[in-house]
């Protein structure tokens, strides 16, 4: 067999067939590794570690470094990331868990006025916005742990794309649009992100100059030059001296944890998805729970959405009320997996009609003993190493602030939090005490990295999307569960319900005018999303076909790199 190299004109995606190497179970050929991410120069980052011999870790830790380069206006240094991980040497499943963390000066009431009022953008702009970072932590302990490269070859890519620069794509000036009164804000922003003081035109050189050095500095001295020394303590001073309350403190004690995965299944197919901090697995799994006590082929298109409107709306629920930081919990959560817990659920279910949301609130089961602004990438190697990782900087931009002389754009996670009980946050979802501000504690998520296994094959995927990731996944996953291919999946036009606001937000296309008359008629308050949304990355390996398939959202979409170059 030659070997060959697929690329679907702007899905950035390819992978490299070839007849030695390890043999995978049960298939008739062997091949070099699998990419997919949102960006042209970051997939072919990491196309580029497989193609020198590298795992999967390898080119995981590039394409990271890379999108944080690249993207930033989706994450990057200043943010935080989960992993999912299989290890085929173990026969592991693993999640890393690089969340961003409260300072150890924040409080319950930090973003409240004296009279317990939401103080406008407190939460979500400047230097109080921004939790602590994970992701170069989550760099060196991936290539400490799982690499087989030095750290200094893996982000030599970021460091040339940030000291070279690169022509910025639509999202970029999408991002840029949105925020530009704030990136001008910040000097420091100000003079990086955009052009003499405007939104830059297409094909604009980005130059990083700042971040360059500091990525520079990570490559020689690993992580700890970024949470300790001179560094730190500039990054510090600059925050401090624009509002926000970092210490040294914070930065010296931050760590990766690793945690186990939530695990579960509906009809034949294995999920695995994060567990807390990320609220994906256990809400994906709970409403899967749900919806396997219908059998949804013997339903109307209608009714089958419907019976999905209130599974997440049920699930969703359960995240408002009971999620947070595990670390900080006494409660396990654990009976939100069993069917049993499933079935009480479902008793409140009108098969014709939608739930009244005030039936739920504080009225769920009780359980006895019978729980856009972001980017995903996948990769797969030649020893059956996986990985799915969701990584951000939470809004367009995050806080819009970088620490002087850093290059560091900065998040703003801390909005994820819960800043006042049952109030929204920047994507409507509210919460209560499991999810309120304290110190250290990380900030419950919405990003799901996820893998589905059956006899039939696996797939890899996940999305960015704020709180509609987990629908999106949902979607996708029974898209599969009924025959669906990769770019089906990908493709599929989304809906979307998260319990409050009491809508379902839905695409173009998603609903047919007969179904939203019927929808409607049950009682659902439907409401057209003024844009597409989500921008999905999946990795899929057909057993029986033997065959894989990689695809890349649609909505996502850019030019191809010819254009590009």
């Amino acid at each position: 067999m030659k070997t060959s190299k697929i690329f679907d004109h702007w899905l950035y995606v390819s992978f490299i067939l070839f007849y030695s190497g390890t043999i995978f179970p049960n298939e008739l050929f062997q091949f070099k590794g699998a990419v997919v991410t949102s960006n042209a120069l970051a997939t072919e980052a990491g196309e580029k570690i497989l193609a020198e011999g590298g795992n999967a870790y390898d080119a995981a830790t590039t394409i990271s470094a890379m999108l944080s380069v690249v993207e930033p206006f989706a994450s990057g240094l200043g943010g935080g990331a989960f992993w999912l991980i299989y290890d085929a040497k173990s026969k592991e499943y693993k999640m890393l868990d690089a969340r961003e963390t409260a300072p150890l000066q924040s409080h319950k009431n930090m973003y409240l006025d004296e009279n317990e009022n939401i103080i406008k953008n407190l939460s979500t702009l400047g230097p109080l916005s921004a939790g602590i970072p994970g992701i170069p932590a989550v760099l060196s302990y991936v290539n400490d742990k799982y690499g087989s490269k030095k750290l200094s070859t893996l982000l030599t890519p970021a460091y040339k794309a940030a000291i070279n620069g690169f022509p910025v794509n639509e999202r970029y000036l999408k991002g840029a649009n949105y925020k530009k009164k704030w990136l001008k804000k910040y000097k420091e922003t100000e003079a990086i992100f955009l052009d003499k003081g405007e939104v830059p035109k297409k094909g604009w050189i980005l130059k990083q100059t700042d971040l360059a050095k500091t990525i520079k500095k990570i490559m020689k001295d690993g992580h700890k030059s970024f949470y300790t020394g001179s560094f730190a303590k500039k990054m510090l001073e600059s925050v401090r001296n624009n509002g926000g309350i970092w210490s040294e403190e914070d930065l010296n004690r931050y760590k990766v944890l690793e945690r186990e995965p939530v695990r579960s299944s509906y009809k034949g197919i294995s999920i695995i998805a994060p567990g807390l901090p990320s609220s994906g697995g256990l809400v994906l799994s709970n409403a899967l729970n749900i919806l396997a006590g219908y059998e949804l082929d013997k339903f109307s298109p209608t009714t089958q959405k419907h019976l999905i409107i209130e599974a997440l709306r049920r699930a969703y629920y359960q995240r408002a009320i009971k999620m947070g930081d595990p670390d900080f919990m006494d409660e396990s959560l654990e009976f939100l997996l069993t069917p049993s817990f499933a079935a009480k659920q479902r008793e409140s279910i009108n098969i014709t009609y939608a739930t009244d949301n005030q039936t739920l609130e504080f009225a769920n089961p009780t359980y006895q003993g019978q729980g856009n602004d972001t980017t995903h990438f996948a990769v797969i190697d030649k020893f059956g190493n996986r990985v799915a990782v969701t990584q951000s900087i939470n809004f367009w931009f995050g806080s819009a602030f970088v620490p002087k002389g850093t290059g560091i754009l900065l998040n703003n996670e801390m909005d994820d939090f819960s800043i006042k009980p049952g109030t929204e946050n920047g994507y409507g979802l509210i919460g209560y005490n499991a999810n309120a501000v304290e110190p250290g504690k990380r900030m419950l998520s919405s990003m799901t990295p996820t893998f589905l296994e059956s006899n039939k094959g696996f797939v890899i995927l996940g999305t960015p999307g704020g709180s509609r990731i987990i629908s999106m996944i949902l979607l996708a996953a029974l898209e599969w569960i009924d025959g669906g291919n990769a770019k089906s999946m990908v493709s599929l036009p989304r809906f979307h319900h998260q319990y409050h606001p009491d809508y379902v937000l839905y695409e173009e296309e998603a609903f047919m005018p007969n179904e939203i008359n019927e929808l409607e008629s049950m009682g659902h308050i439907l409401k057209k999303s003024n844009r597409q949304f989500g921008n999905m990355q999946i990795i899929m390996w057909d057993h029986k076909n033997n065959k894989i398939e990689i695809a890349s959202d649609p909505r996502g979409k850019e030019k191809s790199r010819e254009e590009i170059y």
